[in-house]
């Protein structure tokens, strides 16, 4: 949330308005590696690159249950992962 000056001029407006995430799917490393046709493992390790901030999210079930998935914005990060880890496959022996 975030102050903003209120233009109402309503007693007890304070201004706040909230942002909401504009995110409304995401998709699991599973369905991702079969829409690409890579491994899950392969791009696991390749996707442990990336941040929040390039589109990977990790979604927590019950107990140690725990799953990567990728936004749209995720997946568009991963193809060029991708490109580049095919282009020097060593890139991940390091």
């Amino acid at each position: 949330m975030e102050l903003a000056p209120s233009s109402s001029g309503r007693p007890g407006d304070c201004g706040l308005t909230m942002h909401v995430n504009k995110v409304h799917r995401v998709m699991t490393i599973d369905r991702v590696a079969a829409d690409l046709g890579e491994s899950i493992d392969w791009l696991h390790d390749v996707a442990m690159e990336m941040d929040t901030e390039d589109g990977v999210i990790w979604v927590y079930g019950l107990g140690d249950e725990q799953l990567m998935a990728f936004t749209n914005f995720g997946i568009e990060t991963l193809v060029d992962l991708i490109k580049i880890h095919k282009d020097d496959p060593t890139l991940l022996k390091r």
